[in-house]
């Protein structure tokens, strides 16, 4: 089987389906670790278009200089703390295993010193719910729990640009430009609505696959659309 058009456009790396590296200001990520805790001074708030949220410009003491995704409530001049004897206060950064319970976090790091990893999107925070062992318990955005490492660093705070999409798009001009900011497809044509040619789901006198939609996990390239290795299909059985 060939390759679906849609990845022979994305295979040439045309404009449309490339990630344009001028539109971010830097990489939004923690300076090194330190065994110290340092001080340091937001110089600037940037506006991120790739993001859709601001980045704080921090300068440490040392004069050492990186950027964050902000925190509602961060502003130009604040002074943060970032090191493991930081205090547990609003846009500092410290070790998940130092933070108390209950307390809200951003830009969580997966391993120690990885810069930061989850809840980073706009409006998102994660909450420290316990501890087990050298291990810090976080409950995500999504609800999901997982064990955090507890050397590994987050922000105190809510991430910033809370109530992006509460404002409705109105019209696909909107969506046009709010997707050509980031690498995406779009829009995304159903399968379905495709030519037997284009497309594993397409062709026939209506929209239906009119087979099975799981496929293997060792499906080979171009059959592997679809549920791909789908544990269940259907209602639920009570």
């Amino acid at each position: 089987m060939g390759k679906r058009l849609i990845i022979q456009r994305r295979g040439k790396g045309s404009p449309v389906y490339r990630s344009r590296p001028w539109l971010h200001p830097a990489p939004a990520r923690y300076p090194p670790l330190t065994p110290v805790t340092l001080r340091g001074r937001v110089v600037e708030l940037v506006h991120d278009p790739g993001r859709w949220v601001p980045l704080a410009h921090v300068v440490l003491e040392n004069g050492q200089e990186f950027w964050i995704p902000a925190v509602e409530g961060m502003y130009v001049g604040q002074v943060i703390e970032v090191g493991p004897d930081a205090k547990p206060a609003n846009g500092n950064i410290l070790p998940v295993g130092k933070i108390p319970e209950g307390t809200q976090i951003t830009n969580i790091e997966i391993h120690p010193g990885d810069g930061g990893k989850l809840a980073r999107s706009s409006g998102t925070y994660a909450v420290i719910i316990g501890r087990s062992g050298n291990k810090t318990l976080v409950q995500l955005p999504s609800g999901k729990v997982k064990e955090i490492p507890n050397d590994a660093r987050a922000t105190i705070g809510v991430i910033a640009g809370g109530g992006r999409l509460e404002k409705p798009l109105l019209k696909a001009g909107a969506a046009y430009y709010k997707w050509s900011a980031k690498p995406h497809v779009w829009p995304r044509v159903r399968g379905v609505a495709m030519n037997a040619v284009n497309h594993p789901h397409g062709g026939g006198s209506h929209q239906s696959p009119s087979f099975p939609t799981t496929v293997s996990r060792n499906a080979p390239p171009g059959r592997k659309v679809g549920h791909i290795a789908a544990r269940s299909t259907g209602r639920k059985k009570r």
